[in-house]
């Protein structure tokens, strides 16, 4: 019970503290703005096309507040921007 409690807490803090990130460098160095406001942990059956659709966002859209994403490899607990500007 302990575990599952700091487990949830680690959660929390990780989520509250991802309010705005940079991403920086895009693939092949490209320079990239996107700046990500919300994200959202993967869950089995997750692709880029069902989350962008989940969270509103046409899939360029969602590509581009996700530079370096490979959409044919999604993890289970991957963070995906839902919410941003590029």
């Amino acid at each position: 019970m302990f575990f599952k409690l700091v487990f949830v807490l680690s959660l929390v803090l990780m989520i509250s503290g991802a309010d705005s990130i940079n991403i920086g460098i895009g693939i092949g160095g490209q320079d990239s703005s996107a700046v990500c406001n919300g994200v959202h942990g993967a869950v089995s059956g997750d692709t880029c096309s069902t989350v962008a659709q989940e969270f509103g966002l046409s899939l360029q859209d969602f590509m581009n507040i996700n530079p370096n994403i490979n959409c044919d490899v999604i993890f289970v607990g991957q963070w995906l921007c839902v919410d941003g500007s590029a």
